[in-house]
């Protein structure tokens, strides 16, 4: 069977793409687990208060570490639902299907963005 006439990828490469995802899910909820923890334990650095003179300094920095913090978590909780999506596509057998265009995304930029829903071509016309 011809590439461009693919309509879908086959199991074997469904399966494939499901692995990586797999690992990309698990890191990602590491990452995630790791900043949560940060956020509910702010002295977990070591910095313990040595002086009130610089204590202000330190609150408005910690404010914005936490927030910083938080944007991050943000991030990875819609990177984590991004890839289980991409679970659900798997298991449909609609994964890797460009939602613009219908055709097939290619390999290469499922295995750089496996949760790519649009084609290079599609995402470009986009902006």
């Amino acid at each position: 069977m011809e590439n461009s006439n693919k309509t879908r990828y086959s199991d074997s490469e469904l399966q494939e793409f499901k692995e990586l995802i797999q690992d990309k899910l698990r890191s990602s909820k590491e990452e995630l687990n790791a900043l949560t923890t940060s956020l509910s334990n702010p002295n977990a650095n070591g910095t313990e208060d040595t002086s009130g003179a610089y204590k202000t300094l330190e609150d408005g920095s910690a404010t914005m570490e936490k927030e910083q913090i938080n944007q991050l978590a943000a991030r990875q909780k819609k990177f984590i639902d991004n890839l289980e999506n991409a679970l659900v596509r798997i298991e449909n057998k609609t994964y890797g299907v460009c939602r613009e265009t219908g055709k097939l995304i290619p390999k290469e930029r499922l295995r750089a963005v496996p949760h790519a829903t649009l084609s290079m071509e599609a995402k470009l016309k986009q902006n």
